[in-house]
């Protein structure tokens, strides 16, 4: 021991198996989950945990025939075990990484990923060449408990996510796209009702997107919102705006690099803005490593440098 420093104090020998045992049996209520989880056997979980409780003298579940509960000390030991945990789990991550490339898992909206996020995911690799971004591509909400994921970026107002940080990113304003092509001889603006008669494009991923813009520009009317071609997603449907079929219900910051290209046009009506928009959200109880702080604080910035149009 170095001469000056104080002597370190002795710490119990923890049972750290039968904690994370604990910890998944708690998180889920069910010690058939948390063997599934761990890749062992209820039997083994609930083992762990009968020690756990005689090591600390208390019990910790009250066992039904068909379901489990935490006891009062069970609830007041949960926190700082998951804490613990997750801290210990950071903290081997960033050891194991020193000969290699700290890695992000971030999960978007398949639309959000092809038109927005991949076309300027170099310029994130240009500034942090250390960090490695893997990037998969969704509908289906995240669940965090049990993907591989550190952030995800979703749509909605902001509440309704227990247990998520959120940052907003940017709002959700809707516009009619089409090619010029299918528009032929009509130049400027036109009225919302010009759309009578011509083919709409649905994103099954959002179903009342038109409804919405006609009633909003006032041609709920004169234009049947759901008649039309129907897509698995806006990208499909933007796809198809492309090549003609029609007239798709565009997200305008997903669409602004085809306005500004020419490849698509918007004509009709007014723009649109949703309540909400687009969030990056992702586990309040897991610590922020430099990497996930870093990939936040480039994102926001982007989405902040084009709306201001930097």
């Amino acid at each position: 021991m170095p001469v000056g420093q104080p002597p370190v104090p002795a710490r119990p020998h923890l049972p750290l198996n039968a904690l994370r045992s604990f910890e998944a049996a708690a998180r889920r209520l069910s010690f058939t989950q948390a063997g599934e989880e761990l890749g062992v056997s209820q039997v083994a979980i609930s083992r762990q945990v009968k020690a756990l409780e005689q090591w600390l003298g208390t019990p910790l579940f009250i066992r039904g025939t068909r379901e489990v509960r935490l006891t009062p000390e069970g609830a007041r030991l949960l926190p700082p075990v998951r804490q613990a945990l997750d801290l210990l789990a950071l903290a081997a991550g960033q050891v194991s990484r020193r000969e290699r490339r700290n890695v992000l898992s971030i999960q978007a909206y398949t639309t959000f990923a092809q038109r927005w996020l991949i076309p300027r995911l170099t310029r994130f690799h240009e500034r942090h060449p250390d960090i490695e971004v893997r990037l998969t591509a969704s509908v289906s909400p995240v669940d965090f408990e049990h993907q591989d994921v550190d952030a995800a970026v979703r749509s909605g107002d902001g509440s309704g996510w227990p247990g998520l940080e959120t940052d907003f990113l940017t709002p959700i304003a809707l516009l009619p796209v089409a090619s010029s092509t299918l528009l032929k001889r009509r130049k400027g603006k036109l009225p919302a009702e010009a759309l009578s008669g011509m083919t709409l494009l649905h994103s099954l991923a959002r179903p009342n997107d038109w409804e919405i813009w006609l009633q909003a520009n006032g041609a709920e009317q004169v234009v049947d919102s759901r008649k039309g071609l129907k897509f698995e997603s806006s990208a499909l449907a933007y796809e198809a705006a492309l090549q003609g079929s029609g007239v798709a219900m565009g997200i305008q910051v997903l669409v602004e690099g085809y306005l500004t290209s020419g490849a698509l046009v918007s004509p009709f009506g007014q723009a649109v803005r949703r309540p909400g928009g687009y969030y990056l959200v992702r586990p309040r109880h897991r610590p922020v490593s430099t990497a996930m702080r870093r990939f936040r604080d480039w994102i926001l910035a982007e989405l902040g440098a084009a709306e201001t149009g930097g």
